[in-house]
C-alpha cells in the first residue's frame, strides 16, 4: 500500500476550493486520480460512482460513501486555507479533515478490492453538496424516485459506510437536525408614548420557555432530544417599539421523537409562530442484527452515537458512520488530518471489509 500517493491526493484536493454547489474542481482532480490508477468511474450530477470490477447484479452491496464539499473557511484562519503545507504527518487546510481523510481512505480502500472477486458488491460514492444538503447530492442518488431507484448501471446499495471524521469509532446512530425559524408579532408604535404591542418581548417569553422545556421521551442511544436559540432580530429605530420579532431554533431530535412531534410540541407553548425550513432530517440508527453491526462487535471496535448530522439522514439503507480525523476539527479555523490517522483508516477500511462476511475473505 503506497499510503503517500493517498496523502499527496488529499493535498492536491485541499488546494482546490470547492464549497457546497462549486465541486466542479476538487471533482475533477478526483475523477483524474480515479482514471490514474485503472478505476472506471461515472460522474453523475457531480457526484462520483464506481463499482467493483466483478460486479455481480445478483448480489447484494456494501457502499463507501464520503463527500466533496466543505463549508466556506472560518474568518479566524491564521494559515492559508487551501494550503495543504508541507509537513510529512500533517495535512493541513479545508476540507483535509472534513470530509477529505474519508474520501482519500475509502478510495484506498476500494482500490484494494477493486479486482477481488467478493461475495457481495462493493460501490465507491463520492457525493456534493452534503455541507448544505443540496438537491444534487446524496438526496438525488439515494431518493425514492432517484438514481439508484431508476438507473440499471449503479443498483440502490444495501448498507452504506458513511465516511465523516469519527476517529475511526463507527457511529451506530446520529441526531437529525430540526431548524425553525421563529415570528413574533406585535404592533409598532413610539417608544415614548409606550404604545404597540413589543414583539420583542413576545419572542423573549417564548424563547424562555423553549429553553426550560424538557421532552419527556429519553432515548437510550442518544440521550434527550438538545434544543438552542442561536439568532435573534428585531428592531429598525431605537424610538420605534419592533411589529416583528425573528429568532431561530437549532434543534438535535433522537430516535424517540419525529421532527412532525417536535414541532407540534413546541409550536403549542409558543404565541410566536414557528415554521421548520424542511422537516427531513431525521435522527438515523443502525437496526439491531445488522451485518454491519455484526462486524464492528465481531472486530470489537467502539461504538457511539453521534451528535452531528452527515448524509445519513438521506440515506434509507442500514449505514454506520466512521472515518478518521476529529469531527471537533470540522468547521473550524486551521482544520488538519494527520496522516497517521489517514493510514490508521485505510487500513481498518480494508480490515472491515475483508471481515465483512465473517472473515471468508482471504
Amino acid at each position: 500500500m503506497k499510503y503517500g500517493e493517498y496523502a499527496e491526493l488529499l493535498r492536491r484536493m485541499v488546494r482546490v476550493p470547492s464549497p457546497s454547489f462549486e465541486e466542479e474542481g476538487v471533482c475533477k482532480v478526483i475523477s483524474s486520480a480515479l482514471d490514474g490508477m485503472g478505476i472506471a468511474h461515472k460522474v453523475v450530477y457531480g457526484n462520483i460512482l464506481a463499482l467493483n470490477r466483478r460486479f455481480d447484479p445478483s448480489l447484494k452491496t456494501l457502499a463507501l460513501d464520503a463527500h466533496m464539499d466543505t463549508v466556506p473557511p472560518a474568518g479566524s484562519y491564521t494559515r492559508d486555507p487551501y494550503d495543504p503545507g508541507d509537513d510529512p504527518d500533517i495535512i493541513w487546510g479545508l476540507g483535509s479533515n472534513d470530509d477529505g481523510g474519508s474520501v482519500v481512505s475509502m478510495i484506498a480502500a476500494f482500490r484494494h478490492f477493486y479486482d477481488e472477486p467478493l461475495p457481495f458488491n462493493l460501490m465507491l460514492i463520492l457525493s456534493r453538496e452534503e455541507e448544505k444538503s443540496g438537491p444534487d447530492g446524496t438526496a438525488l442518488l439515494f431518493g425514492s424516485d432517484g438514481y439508484f431507484a431508476s438507473a440499471e448501471e449503479f443498483p440502490m446499495p444495501d448498507w452504506v459506510i458513511v465516511g465523516e471524521p469519527t476517529g475511526m469509532r463507527a457511529a451506530t446512530s446520529e441526531r437529525g437536525l430540526l431548524v425553525l425559524d421563529g415570528v413574533a408579532s406585535g404592533v409598532s408604535g413610539h417608544a415614548a408614548r409606550d404604545e404597540g404591542v413589543n414583539a420583542l418581548y413576545i419572542a423573549l417569553e417564548d424563547i424562555e420557555k423553549l429553553r426550560s422545556h424538557r421532552f419527556t421521551r429519553h432515548s437510550d442511544t442518544m440521550g434527550d432530544v438538545r434544543l438552542s436559540v442561536t439568532q435573534i432580530e428585531a428592531g429598525v429605530a431605537h424610538n420605534v417599539i419592533p411589529d416583528s420579532c425573528r429568532f431561530v431554533v437549532d434543534i438535535r431530535p433522537t430516535d424517540r421523537y419525529t421532527n412532525e412531534e417536535i414541532l407540534a410540541e413546541l409550536q403549542a407553548l409558543c404565541r410566536s409562530t414557528l415554521t421548520p425550513r424542511n422537516l427531513r432530517n431525521r435522527s438515523s440508527s443502525t437496526p439491531a442484527g445488522s451485518r454491519l453491526l455484526e462486524t464492528v462487535e465481531r472486530l470489537g471496535w467502539e461504538t457511539f452515537s453521534s451528535p452531528t448530522t452527515s448524509d445519513w439522514i438521506r440515506i434509507g439503507c442500514e449505514a454506520i458512520k466512521m472515518g478518521p480525523g476529529d469531527s471537533a476539527r470540522s468547521h473550524h479555523a486551521d482544520e488538519y488530518l494527520k496522516v497517521s490517522e489517514m493510514v490508521e483508516a485505510i487500513d481498518k477500511f480494508i480490515i472491515f471489509i475483508r471481515s465483512f462476511y465473517g472473515d471468508t475473505l482471504e
